[in-house]
């Protein structure tokens, strides 16, 4: 009785993991809404300070973030957000 249980949960899982889908994960597309701030433009600034990006002169709303500042969470497709590390540095630069 065991040995058909055995085989009957082993050939369960063989059918469940054939069943199984493995494909890798889609890479991310360029998606025109994804960029409503032009954050595409600016990415050259990671890895400088963030004082570089206190200096710009900016026509759409911006937003310099400090690490560990506390920042409002509305979110705003038309803001750029340069967000730096806590030696203040940018690591990232993206809308919202």
């Amino acid at each position: 009785m065991k040995r058909i249980t055995l085989f009957f949960c082993l050939t369960l899982c063989a059918t469940i993991t054939a069943c199984s889908h493995t494909q890798p994960p889609a890479s991310a597309q360029y998606l025109p809404d994804d960029d409503m701030c032009s954050a595409s433009q600016f990415q050259n600034y990671v890895g400088k300070p963030l004082t570089a990006a206190e200096r710009l002169q900016l026509d759409e709303p911006a937003r310099v973030i400090p690490a560990y500042a506390s920042v409002s969470m509305d979110f705003n497709l038309h803001r750029i957000n340069f967000l730096a590390d806590k030696t203040g540095i940018i690591s990232s630069v993206y809308c919202g």
